[in-house]
């Protein structure tokens, strides 16, 4: 069993607010519980939903979405990782540090259909109308 992330580099600078905004919205509207958190040019983003997905998130697992924007490009990274109590007040650049994401059995099909295939895939129609 590995630590199971994908990242993703789109060539190109955001409004990191803006579209962790976005994003966040369209998760809540679509049913999932969400934290999100920026700061500075990092930004986290947590969902957990029920249902098709509860094999891969357990209670006290969640979708995790980070962000890192630089100058010409921003950085995607999306895994499994523990839901984090208390992220209003939480350092983002501890998490960034640390390890965040966890190691879960993951199974590909899954993971490529329900996460890369539709957040994955509107995360990406955020970020290019922003």
């Amino acid at each position: 069993m590995g630590i199971f992330r994908k990242e993703f580099t789109y060539n190109k600078q955001v409004n990191l607010n803006d579209v962790v905004q976005k994003f966040s919205s369209y998760l809540v509207n679509d049913g999932w519980r969400v934290q999100q958190k920026v700061e500075g040019s990092r930004a986290l983003v947590q969902a957990q939903k029920g249902g098709i997905l509860r094999d891969l998130i357990a209670a006290d697992r969640a979708l995790t979405f980070t962000f890192e924007q630089f100058s010409d490009k921003l950085r995607v990274t999306v895994g499994v990782g523990k839901w984090l109590q208390n992220l209003a007040v939480t350092a983002l650049e501890t998490l960034f540090l640390g390890e965040l994401f966890l190691a879960v059995d993951v199974a590909e099909m899954l993971w490529n259909e329900h996460v890369e295939k539709t957040l994955v895939k509107k995360l990406e129609e955020i970020i290019q109308t922003s």
